[in-house]
């Protein structure tokens, strides 16, 4: 940036004293020219075709966005890790690894139906999806129970219908 960036500060004083600063577009030109847009792949699998190594590239995001996901305490966290000893700390650290995986997958299938929406964001809208139990007085004195789905979103009923949610609700 520092080649792009310039700046100018004017004044004696720290009363007076003035920065200015303005972009060089020539200097903008020529950086993206030089750096912007262009990658370089290098790999050892020479019997690849072109395609494969570029979509193997590409694909290095999603397993960037698993690890980050990993570090994010409101999806799959690895921490707090409140275990002591080595085993349950490995069973601590299995779990979350399967966890993210099982999103991942979840994701996938909402890709494949059509939804395209990142694990957070799947997660979320799940989460918005509650059941109600709405008690009624019976006849002779014990109470009825009625459970139901809350309102849902466009969204949340598309996750609805592709996890097939209905089979885990409560029927009479």
């Amino acid at each position: 940036m520092a080649r792009v960036i310039r700046t100018d500060l004017t004044g004696d004083t720290p009363a007076t004293m003035r920065l200015t600063w303005r972009i060089d577009t020539h200097a903008q030109a020529r950086l993206e020219e030089e750096i912007f847009g262009k990658r370089i792949l290098v790999t050892d699998h020479d019997d690849w075709p072109l395609a494969q190594v570029i979509d193997t590239y590409r694909s290095q995001e999603d397993l960037e966005a698993g690890f980050r996901q990993a570090k994010d305490p409101h999806v799959v966290s690895f921490a707090p890790i409140r275990h002591f000893t080595d085993h349950k700390i490995r069973v601590h650290l299995f779990t979350c690894v399967l966890a993210l995986a099982i999103a991942h997958l979840m994701r996938r299938e909402c890709a494949r139906a059509g939804l395209s929406l990142s694990v957070p964001a799947m997660l979320a809208e799940l989460e918005g999806i509650g059941e109600t139990i709405l008690l009624y007085q019976g006849e002779r004195g014990r109470p009825r129970a009625r459970h139901t789905i809350t309102k849902m979103t466009p969204t949340q009923q598309h996750l609805y219908t592709i996890f097939d949610l209905d089979r885990y609700t409560p029927k009479r």
